[in-house]
């Protein structure tokens, strides 16, 4: 099961799978067509007066020009789509690279033009004149039709192609996306842990730690997907309880352990390989199951937007906008602890915890250097620590954003040398520290210090 997940996950973020279907169906097509217009012939074209009757040579000159100037411009689109990666790979990471080949708009552009010029190509083959022959001539005019259809599609997905392409190279929209892929994971956890049952708190056994049996990694690579039904139905199968290490986006070497199992009796190397056989890893970091990967590639285009090659801080400040969109979310209500268990209500599997914590350290302890150096940046970070702050509905969130409120404000002062940068960032730590606290602001007109 996890390996066809992963090949499934494989093949919708190539460049070459979707085209290749739609060739595939495009020369199926014109065979149908083909032996459709033999067993129609030709005496219905004078009934449908849009539907021109032309000679064996206008048709093969009609097919070449089309199948002819797809190839073109099918090369012409992928250049511009290769320039479109290089772009997105030296400005905003090569990680986004996934983002652009995942891009359906993009499959089915290269996907159209192939599958018109292979359409094209094989009608070709089939059109004959009475010389070629020996006999009648054959023209299939229907296919011929639906080739004209697929030309005009083309033309209109070029159109398309030439908007899109320049649309998803705008760096708003790359963030955008991302982080409406990151709304959309939340989702799903959200989504996931309200559709089973709710239990009662669960802990481990008192001697878990003590006795459990550690199951290793028998490859390298980042843990790309995790089917967990599979973890609790062995779980089940043995009476075992499982407690998680590792999970989806991390990197997993060989012998490093995946899981911890209880009780060491059941467990054998034919049990430790049915829950190995839970985990696919590969060689990059997917976004399927990691939502942390999700707020990596935020975090990314930021830090690289505060870079000296690049020294774009409103960027970095987009994407810490649309990064405390899905803190406040969480500030609201954390995620459920969603813990597996079995048909009968047992715990048989440990996940760690995905809240509020975990997400704020990973947004503002790996953004606080870069955002430190920038005066417009430090301010900003600081006035969303405090808009997240009025949303915390409990006294440890209050303390992890007064601490990082702290953190950034002491490093800000020791990058800076302007006493007037300085004081910004001293009033912007104090109204956030204020906001933090669930206290008002000040009105206008008052004192704001």
């Amino acid at each position: 099961m996890v390996r066809l997940l992963k090949l499934w996950n494989a093949l919708r973020s190539s460049f070459w799978f979707l085209p290749t279907v739609m060739s595939i169906s495009a020369a199926i097509l014109s065979l149908v067509l083909t032996r459709i217009d033999i067993e129609l012939g030709t005496a219905w074209v004078q009934s449908v007066p849009w539907v021109f009757k032309i000679q064996a040579e206008g048709a093969r000159g009609l097919l070449s020009t089309v199948a002819g100037s797809m190839i073109g411009v099918a090369g012409v689109t992928f250049s511009i789509t290769i320039a479109a990666l290089a772009y997105t790979t030296s400005t905003l990471g090569p990680r986004l690279l996934t983002n652009f080949m995942d891009d359906t708009g993009n499959q089915v552009t290269l996907g159209t033009f192939v599958s018109t010029f292979a359409y094209c190509l094989l009608l070709l083959r089939t059109v004959q004149s009475a010389d070629e022959s020996g006999g009648g001539e054959f023209v299939p005019y229907l296919a011929l039709l639906f080739a004209m259809l697929l030309t005009i599609a083309s033309i209109a997905v070029l159109i398309y192609f030439i908007h899109h392409i320049t649309e998803s190279l705008h760096v708003s929209n790359v963030v955008g996306k991302v982080a409406s892929d990151l709304d959309a994971a939340i989702d799903d956890c959200e989504k996931a842990a309200h559709e089973r049952d709710h239990h009662e708190a669960a802990f481990l056994p008192p001697d878990f730690t003590e006795t459990a049996v550690p199951i290793a990694s028998a490859h390298h690579g980042y843990i790309q997907n995790l089917v967990y039904a599979t973890l609790v139905n062995q779980a089940e199968e043995h009476d075992l309880i499982l407690r998680l290490a590792l999970g989806p986006g991390d990197f997993a070497a060989t012998s490093q352990t995946l899981l911890w199992a209880w009780p060491a009796a059941r467990i054998d190397e034919e049990v430790a390989d049915g829950l190995r056989g839970a985990y696919a890893q590969g060689a990059l970091r997917t976004q399927s199951q990691d939502i942390l990967f999700l707020v990596n590639e935020l975090v990314e285009i930021a830090a690289r937007a505060l870079s000296p090659g690049i020294n774009d801080p409103y960027t970095a400040m987009c994407c810490l906008d649309w990064l405390s969109a899905a803190l406040i979310r969480l500030a609201r209500h954390d995620l459920p602890v969603h813990h597996r268990y079995d048909s009968e209500g047992q715990l048989r599997l440990w996940l760690p915890v995905f809240d509020f914590d975990v997400l704020a350290k990973a947004v503002f302890d790996q953004l606080r250097s870069y955002f430190a150096t920038d005066r417009n940046a430090s301010v900003h970070m600081l006035n969303r620590l405090g808009d997240i702050g009025e949303f915390a509905h409990t006294n440890d969130h209050r303390k992890q954003l007064r601490q990082q409120a702290d953190a950034l404000r002491e490093a800000a002062l020791d990058a800076m040398t302007s006493t007037r940068d300085k004081t910004d960032v001293e009033r912007a730590h104090r109204r956030a520290v204020r906001l933090i606290a669930g206290q008002s602001l000040p009105t206008a007109g008052t004192n704001r210090d």
